[in-house]
């Protein structure tokens, strides 16, 4: 994908960092938050899905307590976050609701993107609010999280939200003008990146830490998050979020900040990260009009066509698609856990609930979970 056909995307993530939100520090830049929001709503407008990945609870609750420095002990952080994530909901929400737009409020920690039954409820959760017209704000959980504060990042969250929702692209706003050839601040002579592949063995000589105190991450995180975002074959840019029409101008192409090339096709890395870095836990027979709805048609599998239910699995694991006569026709990430599995197969979705209380999804695997062997 180039640079043009970034008009064409139907799904973005947009992770602002820290120091932008807060003016360095100073507390919430409302008027540059406005103008972000206005051009996320014109994003919108053009029928593409919104994720934002917002950064500066920390610092915002710093600058609400009066703490000139981050602090360091673990409780003052979490105490900084729970002061701070109140203004930045506040503020993204009057702003989308000037626009006609609902905002939400999604915590996650990185353990809820890698375990597979939260994973899957993360998912379901996303894409439902987009569904519904939602711009979900997405926040590390720093107020309970321990590891993530010590040494997540908001670059990388943003990246695996990215892997989540299958979004085409991912924008990180930073106060740089994005990646150069070496630290501009030692080397004068230091020259933009306009665009480079996630896999140039150049990256990790010419990404640096930050240096403003105030986020965890510097350009070294952001070129992780890209390499990260690609797995799912995301693109990737890092802009300065203080250029006017940041968004809007790299949407339409304008050659800004530096642009990462995933260098794989977003279906192709889905597929293959389902069929080759996950542990198979359990088996479903299917019945040969389930083999056929699969492999012809590229349906999502429904209980209707399984037969049996082998192995022992949880909610999200993946799970291994086998036919009669044994030999495996499909794998992917499975909706209900063993238990339940057994008790809905062979049967319709409309009695899912009657059978089990609840009704997850209608779909015992989604097509989009699911890869053809």
């Amino acid at each position: 994908m180039s640079r043009n056909d970034f008009a064409k995307v139907k799904r973005v993530v947009v992770k602002i960092g820290s120091s932008l939100l807060t003016k360095g520090g100073q507390g919430l830049d409302k008027v540059a938050i406005a103008a972000w929001v206005k051009q996320m709503a014109g994003l919108r407008q053009q029928s593409c899905d919104v994720i934002l990945v917002s950064s500066g609870s920390v610092a915002e609750g710093m600058s609400r307590l009066g703490l000139k420095v981050r602090p360091t002990l673990l409780h003052e952080l979490q105490a900084a976050a729970s002061v701070g994530q109140m203004g930045l909901v506040r503020v993204f929400d009057d702003n989308f609701q000037q626009h006609g737009l609902n905002a939400s409020q999604v915590l996650l920690t990185h353990d809820d993107l890698s375990n597979r039954q939260r994973y899957l409820n993360a998912r379901s959760t996303l894409l439902t609010l987009l569904k519904f017209g939602v711009v979900p704000v997405i926040n590390e959980n720093d107020t309970v999280a321990t590891e993530e504060i010590r040494f997540g990042d908001n670059d990388t969250l943003a990246a695996l939200v990215a892997n989540l929702v299958e979004a085409d692209l991912l924008i990180i706003l930073t106060d740089q003008q994005g990646l150069f050839t070496g630290d501009p601040g030692l080397y004068p002579d230091a020259q933009l990146i306009s665009e480079i592949s996630v896999n140039d063995d150049r990256l990790d000589k010419m990404a640096g830490d930050s240096r403003s105190g105030l986020g965890k991450g510097g350009m070294s995180t952001k070129v992780r998050a890209a390499r990260l975002a690609a797995r799912s074959g995301a693109a990737t840019v890092v802009a300065a979020g203080v250029v006017d029409g940041v968004l809007t101008k790299v949407i339409a192409g304008v050659d800004l900040g530096t642009y990462f090339l995933p260098d794989i096709e977003p279906l192709v890395a889905r597929k293959r990260w389902l069929a080759g870095q996950l542990q198979v836990k359990g088996q479903l027979v299917l019945d040969a009009g389930a083999v056929k709805v699969l492999q012809r048609d590229g349906k999502s599998l429904l209980a209707v066509g399984v037969k049996s239910v082998l192995g022992q699995f949880e909610r999200g694991e993946l799970v291994s698609c086998i036919n009669e006569s044994g030999t495996e026709v499909a794998r992917g990430l499975v909706n209900y856990g063993k238990l339940d599995a057994q008790l809905i197969a062979g049967k319709c979705s409309s009695e899912f609930e009657k059978i089990l209380g609840y009704a997850n999804d209608s779909e015992m695997i989604h097509r989009d979970n699911m890869v053809l062997i």
